[in-house]
């Protein structure tokens, strides 16, 4: 198989992550489920606009690249919710590294470590770059779920201090965004959308 088919050949695997459902609702359409074609879109658009309150140097191509691909394994390996338990935490991981190495093996060789490369780094989250795509990531659900009156975290009685350490990437790497997160956090609370706790 030549290089295009290879890369058309992935295009179309891709096509299923249109089919990979999140915990997430979409208000603005009937509160149906968002998919994680979706959410990859507006994470790679939102690291684009919100960039300027990264304080480290990072790269907005690569981010923008991670943003894209990193939820390409849900296609195997499914969606997890953020929030689940630790030994299904770990199960996942499984599942998504046998996810990672079956779909980037689809690609010619140079893309295949490339994109394998970055979805490894966006996971170990320890450069600059993979930290922002990370707190982006983690950043879009805490949006909708305060324009959802709580969503998902009402549906699943999660707490402040699960969404803080969620979110607590951005504490180094964007103070202002961070502080951004602890005053909807505090009002989430007060609304009672998130348990004190």
């Amino acid at each position: 198989m030549n290089n295009l088919d290879q890369q058309l050949t992935f295009i179309m695997e891709i096509d299923k992550l249109k089919a990979v459902y999140r915990q997430t609702r979409v208000k603005s359409d009937n509160d149906r489920r968002e998919n994680s074609a979706e959410h990859s879109w507006q994470i790679a658009l939102s690291a684009m606009l919100l960039q300027e309150y990264a304080m480290a140097e990072i790269n907005i191509l690569r981010v923008v690249k991670m943003l894209l691909i990193h939820d390409i394994i849900e296609i195997d390996a499914g969606d997890l919710f953020a929030f689940a338990q630790d030994s299904n935490q770990k199960e996942q991981e499984v599942k998504e590294l046998a996810a990672c190495k079956r779909l980037f093996s689809i690609l010619p060789i140079n893309q295949k470590d490339e994109y394998k490369s970055l979805w490894l780094e966006f996971e170990e989250c320890e450069s600059s770059d993979s930290i922002f795509a990370k707190s982006i990531d983690r950043l879009l659900p805490l949006l909708i779920n305060m324009r959802s009156e709580g969503g998902t975290w009402v549906e699943h009685k999660i707490s402040k201090s699960q969404v803080l350490k969620r979110n607590s990437h951005l504490k180094e790497l964007s103070p202002k965004l961070w502080s951004y997160v602890e005053n909807e956090v505090d009002l989430a609370v007060k609304n009672s959308w998130l348990l004190n706790k």
